[in-house]
């Protein structure tokens, strides 16, 4: 079995038994009453919602790039950014994305140190906003997650996080240590394992010292001449995360419920925390369990699996779907994705 159909399997399993233990201990016969009444259209405007973020992360993506002097269109970048959550949802953290955002955005001529400069941004973002968006969601949830063992794992999930950025930030503005640190790993490890070819050592390092200074250039770039890039980047990011989040209070008026807005975005901001810890494949299992628990706090029991459910189902099956889909498309006998499926 290859890499990714056993990491596709692991993560289907954990999400299908962490649903079916949900569900079996929030159904009753009002989950049923509910079920029969649905409406549907709020459903299909969840999913047009979830629809709506790729292109924003689409847009977002092409924005950076176009500050940094590269021009990928906005088909390609919504490609780009829709293939990459088939491998998010299947590795830890989603980490797995990042390399293929980069992998796709050279092949539309953006250097590597360019590219990587525009996914980490993109992530370092992400991270920013959520992490301004915590305190305030704890404060929101302060006294009712306090004494359980949820709110540790939130700190441990933000020092993660704050650690990340604190990484990154020290290999932007020191390549020079950088470049150190990687090559004394490089050439260990090529000690350990018996592979200290001088001439194959000599390359790899040169090209990932080429990286690295493509890398610092980009996003010092984006920090002095390239603000503009920075800020349509986090508009788009705070419109993301807006169009992502909403989805759980149209559905729940989907289901005849208030939709608890502000709730409902404080408990997904602690929720996108728990998802950094890398545990499971596509946080399958984390994400459920821990939407169970946050979720519960607004939305009656006899509904939290129904919600569940149909978070999940936008989340990753629907990522699966239409990643694996774009993925597959435009990847197909790619040397890249022969690496990936061995």
């Amino acid at each position: 079995m290859n890499n990714i159909k056993k990491w596709l399997m692991i993560s289907l399993f954990i999400s299908v038994i962490s649903i079916i233990a949900v569900m079996f201990y929030t159904l009753d016969p009002q989950t049923l009453v509910s079920i029969r009444n649905i409406r549907t259209e709020f459903l299909l405007l969840a999913l047009c919602l979830h629809l709506l973020s790729y292109l924003l992360w689409g847009l977002r993506t092409r924005a950076m790039c176009k500050f940094l002097g590269f021009d990928v269109s906005i088909t390609r970048a919504f490609e780009i950014v829709t293939s990459s959550t088939f491998l998010a949802s299947v590795t830890p953290s989603s980490i797995g994305g990042e390399p293929l955002r980069v992998h796709l955005l050279g092949q539309e001529n953006v250097p590597v140190g360019s590219a990587t400069a525009v996914v980490l941004g993109e992530r370092l973002l992400d991270g920013i906003l959520i992490l301004v968006s915590a305190p305030v969601a704890l404060h929101l949830f302060r006294g009712v997650i306090s004494t359980s063992a949820l709110s540790t794992v939130v700190v441990m999930g933000e020092l993660l996080l704050f650690l990340t950025f604190l990484t990154i930030i020290y290999a932007v503005w020191h390549p020079h240590y950088t470049k150190k640190t990687l090559n004394y790993i490089i050439h260990r490890t090529a000690v350990v394992t018996g592979t200290a070819e001088s001439g194959r050592l000599e390359d790899l390092t040169r090209k990932l010292d080429m990286i690295i200074d493509d890398f610092h250039n980009s996003m010092a770039f984006f920090v002095t001449k390239g603000r503009k890039g920075l800020f349509f980047g986090s508009v788009y990011t705070i419109l993301f995360w807006i169009v992502e989040f909403a989805m759980i209070p149209v559905i729940l008026i989907g289901l005849n419920q208030p939709p608890a807005i502000v709730m409902s975005f404080a408990a997904q901001v602690l929720l996108m925390i728990l998802l950094v810890i890398p545990i499971t494949p596509g946080s399958s299992g984390v994400a459920e369990l821990g939407a169970t628990s946050l979720f519960s706090l607004f939305v009656p029991v006899y509904l939290i699996g129904i919600v569940v459910v149909a978070w999940r189902a936008f989340t990753l099956y629907l990522n699966l779907i239409v990643g694996g889909f774009v993925s597959f498309k435009i990847l197909k006998d790619t040397e890249y994705l022969k690496e990936l499926i061995k």
